[in-house]
């Protein structure tokens, strides 16, 4: 559910992903005393225990100092859902599936080009609750992109770009604040979606060390992808590396004996 819309001139919201960056920037904007009207977080089904949990911390504070909540978007189809069982509706899509014999439904593992996950679990709710605000309001959307990273900046307020706050700055500045995010970034250079494809082999390592428990599930979900769309990019967690041999790799590394290689190109294993 949206942010209640009270019209009024100017509207301020904070674009939160829950991570250091944007964290600072909602932390210090209360700290400075700087209008604040609403914080919008897109949840994905995804995320790591500890980043719910620092979620709710925020909410908390934000609610002590301000009177807010934050506004949490959700999609009502999970990652899951879309990920094997929505239907495909296009005709070449469909057409293009039957002839490489790929069921017509689930978008299969995210990739380089067709990141569905981030489009529809978090772009289009915001983007979504953005217009309806802006239908209300003259909006002044704040973005938590750090000074070292001002590249990425397009046409919002960008606070700690102003300020001149840099990414480890940002941390530090959560940490001095109580914000540890359950040590999130003690183990991980990002706190992303825990089955992101898109993470680093070391980060993957990571995960099956630390989240034992996630790493399951995200042999699990390759394992159902695998099986569902083949040796096809619907079905490759990573290029040339699977879920499961990933395991293998992992594991021999633990037992430090020789390394295994990556899959030959059409090993769907």
């Amino acid at each position: 559910m949206g942010a209640a819309v009270t019209p009024k001139d100017d509207f301020h919201a904070i674009s939160l992903s829950g991570g250091k960056d944007s964290t600072c920037l909602t932390l210090l904007m209360i700290e400075r005393g700087l209008p604040i009207d609403a914080v919008i977080w897109a949840d994905t089904g995804m995320e790591f225990p500890e980043m719910y949990g620092h979620i709710a911390k925020v909410d908390e504070y934000l609610f002590r100092e301000r009177g807010l909540h934050i506004t949490a978007l959700r999609s009502p189809k999970s990652f899951e859902y879309m990920m094997f069982e929505e239907p495909k509706q296009k005709p070449s899509c469909l057409e293009n599936r039957a002839r490489l014999g790929i069921p017509p439904y689930g978008n299969g593992w995210p990739g380089i080009k067709v990141r569905w996950c981030t489009g529809q679990l978090k772009t289009h709710l915001i983007s979504k609750e953005v217009n309806r605000l802006k239908g209300a309001h003259q909006l002044q959307q704040y973005v938590g992109i750090a000074a070292d990273e001002a590249w990425r900046c397009k046409g919002l307020n960008y606070p700690l770009v102003d300020w001149g706050i840099t990414e480890a700055q940002a941390l530090q500045l959560c940490y001095d604040r109580g914000f540890d995010f359950g040590g999130l970034y003690e183990i991980y250079h990002r706190a992303s979606c825990w089955c992101c494809p898109f993470q680093r082999i070391g980060a993957l390592r990571s995960l099956r060390r630390h989240h034992p428990e996630l790493w399951a599930r995200l042999l699990d979900l390759d394992n159902r992808a695998r099986a569902q769309f083949g040796p096809s990019p619907l079905g490759q967690f990573k290029s040339n590396w699977s879920v499961a041999r990933l395991e293998e790799r992992f594991a021999r590394e633990k037992a430090q004996t020789a390394p295994i290689q990556p899959n030959a190109p059409n090993d769907a294993t």
